[in-house]
């Protein structure tokens, strides 16, 4: 099979995975992406069939060769769409950052991969067959499934087969992400967790876990009031809550069975995180780590005293304030993906 195309440019989103409870299950795009441009360059010989040039988050420690992730992940894409084994220039502008808890790897192979689809395939991306080959390619999905399809998801595996739901974010859920100077690996925060975790903590975290799509639900919240019944039986697009979206954004991302395991080997963050919920601020851990990373609503009409009253992000970062100190925080304002990995040919 021949290329479609000379070139492939792919923009991928950054993503945040576990939410607190949903631990390797819920994951939520960020709008803060990489690009990448992928170009079919036979000026290369035998000895060298890529040519990787990065600039920004790792251009001074990844690799530049057949080693790269996102390289790997193209390989390993071509054969499984027929594709020839291609010489081509990888020029990749990089802003998430590594090994943070942001989804650089599954960023990195989900990209990979939709170039490969987009040489071998006219056409709008087949984003379920990228999922597939991606999640098995990074063994598990929860990163995967918002870098591919946006918005949020709740992933899981049924023996072979990777699966996803994605639910729809409303427009006013904004994301705080501190990001410190410090990372740390998925392997090591994986074997801080415990073989076995208490009954009554996995129920606790069940039970939050399932609020997730709602508290992040692009729903109306007009039938809230109890003094509205008559309307609240009216409109079944509305949640039926006495709590306010950002109360149900704190209880949602509760967790009990992942993050304090975890603490030890990201003080800082775990810090920071305590420090945010005790005001009543749905942070959590940003995947493994070592990110932090916080929820809340935008209202998009404010009331007057609303108006008057410090912003959202920078009460956030008053109250983070005191706890940066000593270590080269960067803190991002952004907000959530709802496209997921996106091509352009030519």
């Amino acid at each position: 099979m021949k290329p479609v195309c000379n070139s492939v440019s792919v923009c991928v989103p950054a993503t945040s995975a576990n939410l607190g409870s949903g631990f390797d299950v819920a994951g939520i795009a960020l709008d803060y992406s990489d690009s990448l441009v992928f170009t079919l360059d036979d000026s290369l010989d035998d000895s060298q069939d890529v040519r990787v040039i990065i600039h920004g988050e790792g251009e001074d420690t990844l690799p530049k060769d057949e080693t790269h992730l996102v390289v790997r992940a193209f390989r390993k894409a071509c054969e499984a769409f027929g594709l020839p084994r291609l010489r081509f220039t990888l020029e990749a502008h990089n802003r998430i950052p590594q090994a943070r808890g942001m989804g650089s790897s599954a960023s990195a192979i989900v990209s990979g991969v939709a170039a490969a689809w987009a040489f071998a395939h006219n056409g709008d991306l087949n984003k379920q067959a990228i999922f597939e080959l991606a999640s098995s390619i990074e063994g598990h999905p929860d990163n995967v499934a918002p870098a591919v399809f946006g918005g949020l998801t709740t992933s899981w595996k049924n023996g072979d087969e990777f699966h996803t739901v994605r639910y729809g974010v409303s427009k006013q859920i904004r994301a705080t992400i501190f990001v410190p100077n410090f990372t740390l690996s998925t392997q090591m925060a994986r074997q801080a967790l415990p073989e076995k975790v208490p009954y009554a903590d996995a129920v606790f975290n069940v039970s939050r876990a399932c609020l997730l799509p709602i508290a992040f639900g692009d729903f109306g919240y007009a039938c809230d009031s109890a003094d509205s019944a008559d309307s609240a039986d009216a409109c079944d697009s509305c949640v039926k809550s006495t709590l306010s979206r950002n109360d149900l954004l704190f209880t949602a991302t509760q967790d009990a069975i992942h993050q304090q395991y975890r603490a030890s080997l990201m003080q800082p963050t775990w810090d920071l995180v305590k420090a945010l919920r005790d005001k009543g601020f749905a942070a959590a851990i940003s995947g493994a780590g070592s990110c932090a990373a916080v929820f809340y609503e935008e209202k998009s009409q404010a009331s007057e005293e609303e108006n008057n009253a410090t912003n959202i992000s920078e009460k956030i970062e008053k109250i983070a304030k005191p706890l940066l100190d000593g270590f080269d925080w960067k803190i991002l304002h952004v907000h959530v993906d709802s496209t997921g990995v996106a091509i352009t040919r030519e």
